[in-house]
């Protein structure tokens, strides 16, 4: 038989597979976005990236090759982190044209969906300058301006920055092993932007610029209504705790990575450290000393923070300051009060959905917290999670005055219990509400801190790959959103569980993990962008992390992961 196989010139034409089975053919060399132009798309959920060959590409992306194609919308995590940081760029861009003497700090997220933005080097912008801001923007959407992909030698990169005298980028880039720096210039202006870009402004439509305290909010879409903006909601207890996380860092001379790797290089791991864990310590006692000069009017402690916040450490050192004043609480797991598996709610997709409130048999709940502030003695549940049944516990009766701490995701639901032991409990939520960014432009997202938390901490725990904790984390994250953090504002207090020097201790955990991920994998794409965001830390000796620390409960070691503190009646 003769041999079939032939050599060829490269035709003119390439074929590109569509996800949805669809094949387009269109010159070689042409744009993704070219490609996809092509077909109808849906307007309400905007293409902004590709996934070519199992990576994810820019829109811009040029097609060599025979390539399977799945577009990127904005109400995808990818398209959503693409949208925000191509805003951001513009945003920078326009405010520097207009206010060359300013700088523009990109603080952090709003629940509402939007960024907090401080302004220094000269007073905040008035609402005229504000509405400014905005049009100027505007118009530079409907110009419908590219968005220039430069990658240029480190040196040269430097050299730019110092020249607009940008310390913050200076100091990150000084420990940047790699010999280049990919940049994104619009019109004259140009900077570094951590991830990839749309390609034009005319993509960026939906936004606005609102006044807030001290400062003003960008903002955009949520992934769930990519062509809306939500109403903006208000969340005093949020900007403040994350304004004391920022207080915390000037305490420590820390304000953003470049700076952190400079004082890990400088052999300081140590004071950073100790002073981090201190100020941790310093808010627990402050917390503590609050529910003791209350202890004749509260009954319950209530605590609730998403995935990896580190609550369970967070309970017990706050027990342990407690114990110094002369208060034993109680320790109520929620996890014992499911109903029933026959009984539990299903999800949309029809699956057991363990993490919506009814979930729990809230009668029982306020039954027997009554009965034992009451004094009265209560056979607690015991919730089989191998036979999804619930069991008959131990008896257990409280001392007068005792406190119960409660700890789970619906602490801050007024629904949880009933409002008259509500006024009894004491409301505390936790998170990694991270504030040390890489620089005044590329914010650090708390999503992306408690993901690497909890993918360390499953490996080591659970047993878990990083691909495992990767693809569970979308549905985590989604329960979150419905769950806990409409009723963070509930709270009589927050607690920042974030540490300055933390990723740089997970750093040499959490990479071997992420290079296991397979790919041309879903995971794979998230883990290149972790290992991408974790090359900015210089690593940072994890034994220096005292045993007592919230980083514990994920690098492990944690002195207080077996630790039992209630002596009370049990029977």
């Amino acid at each position: 038989m003769k041999n079939k196989i032939q050599i060829t010139e490269p035709r003119e034409t390439v074929e590109v597979h569509l996800h949805d089975g669809r094949t387009l053919r269109g010159p070689r060399g042409a744009s993704a976005e070219e490609f996809l132009k092509a077909i109808a798309i849906n307007e309400d959920e905007p293409i902004v990236a590709v996934i070519v060959n199992g990576g994810l590409r820019e829109f811009r992306y040029l097609i060599q090759v025979e390539s399977t194609i799945k577009p990127v919308t904005t109400s995808t995590a990818d398209g959503a982190r693409i949208y925000r940081r191509s805003l951001t760029f513009l945003l920078e861009s326009i405010f520097q044209q207009l206010f060359p003497k300013g700088k523009l700090t990109i603080d952090h997220s709003v629940g509402s969906g939007g960024y907090y933005c401080q302004v220094s080097g000269r007073e905040a912008l008035s609402l005229e300058e504000l509405e400014m801001l905005k049009k100027r923007m505007q118009a530079e959407v409907a110009s419908d301006s590219p968005f220039i992909r430069e990658e240029i030698p480190l040196d040269e990169a430097i050299q730019h920055f110092k020249s607009l005298g940008h310390e913050d980028k200076i100091t990150l880039l000084a420990h940047r092993k790699k010999d280049y720096l990919t940049l994104y210039r619009l019109g004259d202006h140009m900077d570094y932007h951590h991830g990839y870009m749309v390609p034009s402004t005319g993509y960026l439509r939906w936004f606005d610029l609102k006044e807030s305290k001290d400062g003003f909010v960008m903002r955009f879409p949520r992934r769930h209504k990519p062509t809306e903006l939500l109403p903006m909601g208000d969340y005093p207890q949020l900007i403040s705790t994350f304004r004391q996380y920022g207080d915390w860092l000037m305490k420590l001379g820390i304000d953003n990575v470049g700076a952190l790797n400079n004082a890990i290089a400088a052999g300081r791991e140590q004071e950073i450290v100790l002073v981090s864990e201190a100020l941790h310590e310093m808010h627990i006692a402050s917390v503590a000393r609050e529910i003791a000069s209350r202890r004749d009017d509260l009954r319950l402690i209530l605590i609730a923070g998403p995935s990896s916040s580190g609550k369970t450490t967070f309970s017990r050192r706050l027990t342990v300051q407690l114990l110094a004043r002369g208060i034993s609480p109680f320790p109520l797991e929620l996890d014992n009060y499911f109903v029933d598996r026959l009984n539990n709610p299903r999800d949309e997709n029809g699956e057991l959905d363990f993490e919506v409130l009814e979930a729990l048999n809230l009668p029982l709940i306020a039954e027997h917290l009554q009965k034992l502030i009451a004094g009265e003695s209560v056979q607690m549940p015991n919730y089989n999670f191998k036979t999804g049944i619930s069991e008959p516990g131990d008896e257990v009766q409280l001392q007068e005055g005792q406190l119960i701490i409660l700890e789970g995701i619906h602490g801050m639901n007024p629904r949880l219990i009933p409002e008259a032991l509500s006024k009894q409990a004491f409301h505390i939520y936790i998170s990694a509400l991270t504030q040390l960014n890489l620089d005044r432009h590329n914010r650090v997202s708390t999503t992306d801190t408690r993901l690497i938390r909890r993918i360390v901490r499953d490996a080591r725990e659970r047993g878990y790959t990083a691909q495992d904790t990767i693809s569970r984390w979308e549905s985590v994250r989604r329960g979150e959103k419905r769950h806990i953090f409409p009723y963070q504002e509930n709270a009589d207090l927050m607690f920042n569980s974030a540490l300055a020097y933390e990723l740089a201790a997970l750093k040499s955990f959490a990479e071997p993990l992420l290079r296991q991920v397979p790919y041309g994998t879903p995971e794979h794409i998230e883990a290149k962008r972790l290992l991408a965001f974790l090359e900015w830390f210089l690593p940072l000796d994890a034994n220096l992390v005292p045993e007592i620390s919230i980083a514990k409960e994920f690098l492990g070691g944690s002195v207080l992961k077996n630790f039992k503190w209630w002596k009370g009646d049990r029977r």
